[in-house]
């Protein structure tokens, strides 16, 4: 009922949430992958995106549509590799945010491990802008982490809105109490900026390495940090706007390897991540 090559465009959109994003990706024009939206809401009878010049939003059933694609391609893949036989073999050294650790990345990379046993996968988990370091010297083959500025590496897992963060009911008065990454760090640069061009006063109540340190510290009521909507850390609340805090814009998750581009099991790997991005979004 649902062709593949249209489940795929579908997906692609639903993660860029622009239909030139996911023309991108796919290597289509997006008329065509326009086309393809059209017909599998022909095939459905039903609508799945609302569009305005700004936004692309699902709806209800395009939501339903979301699972139902990823399992029709999911088992389309699998009878592919069943039938082809061909077994990859290698290593990929795999750096990723610690944004992901807590939502469905270790089942996607589990699933990718037992499809692909003879592939040796090591994992390290960062900061973005460190992971960048690491894949620039060599020592990582693929990562996926925010889109640094100024890079334009790397193909869109997916777009999201960033948000000021905190512990539910936190008072914030000036100068506002940031809690942040160690630099280098995408979201601290972006806040740090923000306020500057907000003419906001601002003070650092607490630094931290981890993704942990920063939730324990908002938990305490020591301020507030930055962080994407889609990925909110657990007990933590998007702040009021009543605050006045200004807005962060979005930030894009990229997966990129070497410049050279993924290849062998890094291009599987980032194949696999491009075709689940939905997957590892917490709020999905």
């Amino acid at each position: 009922m649902f062709d593949p090559v249209h489940l795929e465009s579908f997906l692609a959109v639903v993660q860029t949430r622009n239909f030139t994003e996911a023309g991108r990706r796919l290597g289509l024009q997006q008329s065509t992958v326009s086309q393809h939206i059209r017909k599998l809401e022909e095939s459905a009878g039903r609508r799945l995106f609302v569009r305005d010049t700004h936004r692309v939003t699902l709806t209800a059933d395009g939501e339903a549509m979301t699972g139902f694609a990823q399992t029709i391609l999911d088992t389309n893949q699998r009878a592919r590799r069943y039938f082809a036989g061909s077994q990859l073999r290698g290593r990929v050294r795999f750096g990723t945010s610690e944004d992901f650790v807590s939502t469905r990345l270790p089942e996607l990379l589990r699933d990718f491990v037992r499809q692909h046993a003879l592939v040796d996968l090591e994992l390290k988990v960062g900061v973005s802008a460190t992971l960048y370091e690491y894949l620039d010297a060599g020592e990582l083959d693929l990562v996926l982490a925010k889109r640094r500025a100024g890079d334009e590496r790397g193909q869109l897992v997916w777009r999201d809105r960033l948000a000021w963060v905190g512990a539910p009911g936190v008072k914030i008065e000036a100068p506002v109490p940031l809690i942040l990454f160690n630099p280098p760090s995408i979201t601290r640069t972006v806040a740090l900026e923000a306020l500057e061009r907000a003419g906001l006063t601002w003070r650092i109540a607490c630094t931290s390495g981890s993704l942990s340190g920063l939730r324990a510290a908002c938990l305490a009521g020591l301020g507030v940090t930055v962080h994407a909507r889609g990925l909110m850390p657990e007990g933590l609340v998007e702040m009021p706007a009543a605050l006045r805090l200004p807005e962060l814009g979005d930030v894009e998750f990229v997966v990129l390897g070497a410049r050279s581009g993924p290849r062998g099991p890094a291009a599987a790997l980032a194949a696999a991540i491009l075709a689940n991005g939905d997957r590892l979004q917490r709020s999905g």
